[in-house]
């Protein structure tokens, strides 16, 4: 530890006890408190004007933010923050990972962070309990996970989300998706088509799903389900947004997924967004596609379009023990459009297809895919950039949905 990091930790218990002999105490005051201490420190030893400001952000966030990860938290471009343990913190700027120059100098130190996140959103985490998922108050998804489990020490890893949601505006200009598909994605919106994204972690599916949601008409109701809140539906007044919960210590008063989806059909939606479809609850969500809620919207990690498929039939047996016929048979009519997702080699996101679900051949019990989109590969330019374009390579089959909403070119 150097010398303003020595500072700082006495500072810092100098300041927790002061604190303590007040009652309710608000910012300002804290920040009060700190410039009385950085003051009688001083008269003690020299510190700079850089320093007092430096030790003055630093002592705040170790006690009202989230001690040093506090700056990265502040910092726009930051959207991945990795701790892994006392070992180093990776941050992700603009789909890059890098080192960050800063780390906890004790176990302990981020042993408080962790218990801080946690009471912060009713979480337990400890030996027992070393898994924990939370959310801080900006909306940010937090994993922790301690030892036995984590080796290496607390491993605190945090998903942050811009401010203002990504526009399909800015994907465009960023070449993660055409002017053209994004046309042809909107009249599927409108037109009530069942959309289903699927990719890889960390290909962006939550941002696309939130840049789609977009082009819902604002008249509708909708309902949005989730492990996590990370959904930012705009402009929708007549929205219903719920969260699942995680038992208690005692394995009580847990709500699934599935209990939500099953929930929001008795809520008159007109349209259901599942965040992220993982496990049983995929029967669940079929089964509300197939009973009149056209216009849903989901995400699912899958390799790709034909990858997620299978997924799905997957998580479908883990709800419910079915024949796989009827299984692919619920997914052709539940399912309309995959939008399949990817990380390029130089960590680019991309629209890497979108594929029609047409249908299914009874005789091979094979669902048929057919595929209207492909990012296409031209090569690659300086700094080992990506080139390349989504191209059109194949038209709708089933376009009933367009006609009954009165869209007649697509």
């Amino acid at each position: 530890m150097d010398e303003i990091g020595i500072r700082i930790q006495s500072l810092r218990e100098k300041l927790i006890k002061r604190i303590g002999e007040e009652t309710e105490v608000r910012d300002d005051r804290v920040q009060d408190i700190i410039d009385e201490l950085i003051m009688e420190e001083g008269r003690e030893a020299y510190i700079s004007l850089p320093q007092k400001q430096q030790v003055r952000i630093e002592l705040f966030n170790s006690i009202r933010g989230l001690d040093i990860l506090q700056e990265l938290l502040d910092d726009d471009d930051v959207t991945e923050i990795m701790v892994n343990g006392t070992g180093g913190i990776f941050v992700e700027r603009q789909g890059r990972i890098s080192k960050w120059e800063k780390h906890f100098f004790s176990e302990e130190k981020l042993q408080e962070l962790v218990q801080q996140i946690v009471a912060g959103c009713n979480r337990i985490v400890n030996e027992s309990v070393p898994i924990a998922d939370a959310r801080l108050k900006d909306g940010a998804r937090v994993n922790i996970v301690l030892a036995p489990v984590a080796l290496n020490g607390p491993i605190i890893t945090i998903r942050r989300f811009p401010n203002r949601p990504i526009t399909m505006a800015q994907l465009i200009e960023w070449g993660a998706v055409t002017e053209e598909a994004v046309s042809f994605l909107k009249k599927l919106v409108k037109a009530g088509y069942n959309i289903f994204i699927s990719g890889g972690t960390g290909s962006g599916k939550t941002t696309f799903l939130n840049a789609l949601s977009d082009y819902i008409p604002k008249d509708e109701r909708i309902i949005t389900i989730e492990d996590n809140a990370e959904l930012q539906i705009q402009g929708v007044e007549n929205l219903v947004k719920m969260e699942a919960r995680r038992a208690n210590t005692e394995g009580a008063h847990e709500v699934s997924i599935r209990e939500l989806i099953k929930s929001s059909l008795r809520m008159r939606p007109d349209r259901i967004i599942v965040g992220e479809v993982r496990g049983e609850e995929a029967i669940d969500m079929l089964q509300s596609l197939n009973t009149g809620h056209d216009g849903s919207l989901s995400t699912g990690h899958g390799n790709s379009p034909r990858d997620m498929l299978s997924r799905l039939e997957t998580m479908v047996f883990m709800g419910m023990e079915l024949p796989v016929s009827a299984v692919r048979r619920q997914i052709a009519s539940g399912i309309d459009i995959l939008v399949h997702l990817g990380r390029l080699r130089d960590k680019s996101r991309k629209v890497l297809e979108i594929a029609e679900v047409s249908g299914y051949q009874y005789e091979t019990e094979e669902i048929l895919l057919r595929t209207l989109y492909e990012f296409r590969e031209s090569g690659c330019k300086e700094e080992q950039k990506v080139q390349g374009r989504l191209e059109k390579c194949g038209d709708m089959v089933n376009t009933g949905k367009f006609l009954q909403a009165g869209i007649y070119e697509w």
